[in-house]
């Protein structure tokens, strides 16, 4: 979000104190919008919204007097009940004033509301987001060239002027020609005048004369800035390094997902897909769905495909190889992968799961996330304990070894967002993982 605030800068206000005020308003907005996130359909992206934020958060700090404190006169008219030198109590209640809690009679202050729009809205939720451990890996021929300073040139716009440059070059040429300064022009006068009030000798007065003269055709000769002087600022293109990427979307179809599990892995793969859409200009995304077998598949047939069957999680990791080994090499590409899965997987499957993983998949990615649906059941028991699935085990203990694997669990739709976010915010603010 971008606050632009064209108010004259008021007495008594520094230009400081105010951008800090402006900081800390968008920080409000922003928390207002990912809060408005948690019971949002993925469809309302699109639709901005409105936001509120509270009224003391627009708020710009000012200083006021005690009126408790130091010693005050004032001027107040006369009436029937006081005159000069009468003491006023001070009303009680308080230093009275406005405030943000209710009254009786139903007065108080409200939130502050506004309405963003969808570009406001998803630019200040993907703000602070990114892929992790992107590296420029190679440069591409699509728009891969910046503008970057090259030195300077004696002709250009007007707009290029090097002013720095060209008062250095004009300092310097008038000190090598010895063009008279203005101070010493204007201290020859002074003497003249002084020695004609004086009555001086002619030929001193004379002398001085010829010398004033000297010294302005000097310097009219000598000018200021001369055209010479002048230097603009030269720009040139280069080519700037790209940083490609490609993201692995792994969606679990098979029959033990349940309608609820599925509709948690699309949001969650829709909200990825909007994210790297709108943030990066390079990243591709390859869609794999799988059962006991998997399919590279394209967009649509990812989101609303209706095929089903058992279940085998290594045949995700293969066709991720395998789509890898042909397009995409990890010398030239960031490679990324999220996996989402009810965490049901064949017994017999496990151990071909974890080695595809660790021998195939985990050395060429940046970064492997995994989330993994469960039903929305509402509370458990008491005593109840919840059972780890097989491929929560797998990864668990691939992990436990030293595996860079994040891992996340969501039960419903509200959960979605916060898990995403702590999934794909900056690796400075990250937290470590807890499942």
């Amino acid at each position: 979000m971008h606050i632009v605030d064209r108010r004259l800068n008021p007495g008594g206000k520094s230009l400081a104190n105010r951008q800090r005020f402006l900081r800390r308003a968008k920080a409000l907005v922003q928390r207002a919008v990912r809060d408005s996130t948690k019971e949002r359909d993925i469809k309302g992206l699109d639709q901005g919204g409105e936001i509120s934020i509270p009224i003391d958060g627009v708020r710009e700090p000012t200083f006021r007097r005690d009126g408790e404190t130091g010693s005050k006169d004032y001027v107040l008219p006369g009436n029937k009940r006081f005159v000069e030198g009468d003491t006023i109590e001070r009303p009680s209640g308080g230093r009275g004033g406005r405030g943000s809690e209710g009254s009786p009679d139903g007065g108080g202050e409200d939130d502050f509301r506004f309405v963003l729009s969808r570009e406001e809205f998803i630019d200040l939720f993907l703000d602070d987001l990114e892929l992790p451990d992107l590296a420029k890996k190679r440069v591409t021929t699509l728009d891969s060239e910046q503008w970057r300073r090259a030195g300077y040139m004696v002709a250009g716009s007007p707009a290029n002027l090097a002013l720095k440059r060209t008062m250095q070059n004009s300092l310097s040429r008038r000190i090598a020609l010895r063009r008279p300064r203005l101070d010493d022009i204007e201290e020859l006068r002074a003497r003249i005048q002084e020695l004609e009030e004086s009555g001086a000798d002619d030929v001193e007065l004379a002398w001085l004369r010829d010398k004033l003269v000297a010294l302005d055709s000097k310097s009219r000769r000598v000018p200021y800035i001369d055209p010479i002087d002048l230097r603009f600022r030269r720009f040139e293109r280069y080519p700037k390094p790209i940083a490609q990427a490609v993201m692995f979307c792994l969606m679990d179809v098979s029959g033990s997902m349940t309608e609820h599990m599925k509709d948690l892995a699309k949001r969650f793969f829709m909200l990825l897909h909007l994210f790297l859409a709108r943030r990066y200009r390079h990243v591709e995304v390859v869609f794999i769905r799988h059962t006991h077998e998997a399919k590279e598949v394209d967009e649509e047939t990812f989101f609303h495909g209706t095929e089903t069957g058992g279940t085998l999680v290594s045949s995700a990791f293969e066709e991720m190889r395998r789509v890898v080994t042909e397009r995409f090499s990890p010398q030239d590409w960031n490679i990324y992968a999220a996996q989402v899965s009810d965490g049901d997987n064949s017994s017999t499957d496990a151990a071909r799961t974890e080695r595809l993983v660790v021998e195939e998949i985990l050395p060429a990615v940046q970064y492997f996330a995994y989330l993994e649906v469960g039903s929305d059941e509402g509370p458990r028991r008491a005593g109840f304990v919840a059972q780890k699935s097989e491929l929560w085990r797998t990864y668990e203990g691939l992990r436990s070894g030293g595996a860079q694997i994040a891992m996340r669990r969501a039960s419903h739709r509200r959960e979605i967002y916060p898990v995403f976010r702590d999934l794909f915010q900056r690796r400075e603010k990250a937290e470590e993982p807890n499942p």
